[in-house]
């Protein structure tokens, strides 16, 4: 009866721990769907349509009800002055009153559709930054990925080299039993076998740390192993000319959106201090009941009712000096906004330039890693030859068979960065 328990809980362990392929696209999805930083960011847009709904609503008319009641107190009449004991004048001791009013705007200086527009501009920018910040956690992302991607490339390159190196040293022992080479020989080739093998630990644990990240980014759980599916060899994407990127990045850009998007902002807010300086009409009405009749003579000992209507206009002289240093200070933050946008769209352009000439330079870099492969191959050839014929030092086999292996690990690297490179860029235009 144990054993049944015991072989589940060792089956949902290995199902925890299976690899799962996954594409960079699917890791996307997944940022999408689960990233807390994107549902942070979903929620301020939702938040800013509520704010559009709230401005509009203000059209709507001002609507109240009110109600009062209170005891009153006779009143004292000093017919002989102050101190002396005045007489009481006796009088209805119940006072009520209850009813309502309305207020419908029908013009405040355009305040109302002002403050409907700003909360319009709230939410696109809103919006903007859902998408920027969509943009940056998916380059994060794919840094993440591809970090995977090299590390089980690099993993696969020193097993091998590990293997290699184990049936090397076999050959140096059998060497050292014939008496043809010496023991330190077989010293300083297990010596960097212990490195290898020292270096595949390290290596082990960047992946679990990498794999962490990415799974804590896309919202998956910490024990799910993340197997990158890509072709490792799929041609990189064309490089198009320079400025087919620089005017995407001006169209498409992000940070170049909402830095527009503040400016109008701004200026709207100009428009509402401006504002200030306007009359206000509106239409009213009130009605109400009241107890008892003291309003209007004769006096009653009654309830009595009320009501009102008409046309109310205001205007806020005041507001000629008191509103002047505000126009100016919106103003001056409006020409700041407009230096602002001009700086996003100067760090745009250098943005874009940097990550054209990174990825041309990765490009070129993987080129060159190619050619040294090759040529570090044909070096450990020549002197894994000679070290056998007894023509060249253990040092100088080692040192090729380091070579070769800094060469494919530079070439793996250099591919992993190239496309880093070329997500950067279309981060950069706002293409991802």
């Amino acid at each position: 009866m144990l054993l049944f328990p015991i072989f589940l809980f060792n089956r949902l362990k290995a199902q925890e721990t299976t690899p799962i392929s996954m594409s960079l696209n699917q890791i996307w999805e997944k940022v999408t769907e689960n990233n807390k930083t994107i549902q942070m960011q979903d929620l301020r847009v939702k938040g800013t349509a509520e704010g559009i709904k709230d401005a509009k609503a203000e059209r709507l008319p001002e609507i109240s009800a009110e109600g009062e009641y209170a005891r009153v107190s006779n009143v004292p009449i000093y017919e002989n002055g102050l101190f002396h004991t005045p007489s009481q004048f006796e009088v209805v001791h119940t006072s009520y009153k209850f009813g309502g009013s309305a207020y419908l705007n029908l013009y405040n200086g355009s305040k109302t559709n002002i403050k409907i527009a700003e909360e319009k501009k709230e939410n696109e920018i809103a919006i903007e930054q859902r998408n920027l910040t969509s943009s940056e956690m998916k380059l994060r992302a794919t840094a993440y990925f591809l970090d995977l991607q090299r590390s089980n490339i690099f993993k696969a390159l020193l097993l091998k080299d590990i293997s290699d190196q184990e049936k090397q040293l076999a050959e140096i022992k059998q060497l050292l039993k014939n008496g043809v080479v010496l023991k330190s020989d077989v010293l300083r080739v297990t010596l960097k076998l212990s490195r290898q093998k020292m270096a595949l630990v390290q290596l082990n644990n960047d992946l679990a740390i990498a794999n962490q990240k990415l799974n804590i980014l896309t919202g998956l759980p910490d024990e799910t192993v993340i197997q990158p599916a890509e072709d490792l060899k799929a041609d990189l994407p064309v490089l198009k000319p320079y400025n087919t990127y620089l005017s995407d990045a001006m169209a498409h850009s992000f940070a170049y959106k909402i830095s527009e998007k503040e400016t109008e902002l701004r200026k709207l807010e100009v428009k509402n201090v401006k504002a200030n300086v306007s009359f206000k009409l509106g239409l009213f009405a009130n009605y109400a009941y009241s107890y008892p009749q003291i309003l209007l003579y004769p006096y009653s000992i009654a309830v009595y009712g009320l009501g009102m209507t008409g046309i109310k206009a205001s205007f806020p002289i005041s507001a000629f000096y008191h509103n002047t240093h505000k126009a100016r200070a919106a103003e001056l933050k409006y020409q700041q906004q407009e230096v602002e946008h001009s700086d996003t769209g100067d760090k745009i352009r250098q943005e874009v330039n940097e990550a054209y000439l990174r990825y041309k330079e990765s490009l070129t870099r993987i080129d060159v890693a190619k050619e040294n492969i090759t040529q570090a191959t044909e070096n450990l050839r020549i002197v894994n030859n000679t070290y056998f014929n007894q023509l060249a030092l253990v040092t100088d086999l080692l040192d090729a068979d380091t070579q070769l292996l800094q060469t494919r690990f530079d070439y793996a690297a250099a591919r992993i960065a190239a496309q880093l490179q070329f997500y950067q860029l279309q981060k950069a235009i706002g293409n991802l």
